[in-house]
């Protein structure tokens, strides 16, 4: 039987490890408005990787995790522009094709969101696709 950490809990523990750091610094997070109680959103940091077409972007990404969090996946959204084969026309992570938000485990964080989408910018698929100006952002 496993036991479920209280919601807040969980978004504390995120919150000091998105502050702290993560690895070699490629992917950040951290909350958008520190009176936000609930802890709902937040805002993510990628930079893309080399080799790729996005070699030294950087992506910035929105998270907002309602009260269901982390049973539910966070709603993702990229505010920069960017081309994959997961992202919607108006920036939204689309579940059915990105494999961490359609079968989220309540293990996943925002952490493994962020180093996934890296990942997959670095896939076969992804890593040459034509991407816009760098600095354009969705409205």
């Amino acid at each position: 039987m496993s036991v479920q950490v209280p919601r807040n809990f969980r978004l504390l523990e995120e919150l000091e490890k998105g502050e702290k750091g993560i690895g070699d610094g490629t992917v950040s997070y951290g909350m958008e408005d520190a009176d936000d109680m609930l802890m709902r959103n937040w805002t993510g940091t990628i930079i893309g990787p080399s080799n790729t077409v996005h070699d030294g972007r950087i992506y910035t990404l929105k998270f907002h995790c309602d009260l269901n969090y982390p049973n539910r996946p966070p709603l993702v959204r990229f505010q920069s522009k960017i081309n994959m084969d997961c992202v919607l026309p108006d920036g939204r992570i689309d579940p059915t094709r990105f494999t961490v938000l359609g079968n989220w485990g309540s293990n996943y964080s925002m952490e493994t969101v962020l180093l996934e989408l890296r990942r997959a910018m670095a896939s076969m698929h992804n890593k040459k696709l034509p991407q816009p100006p760098e600095g354009a952002m969705y409205s």
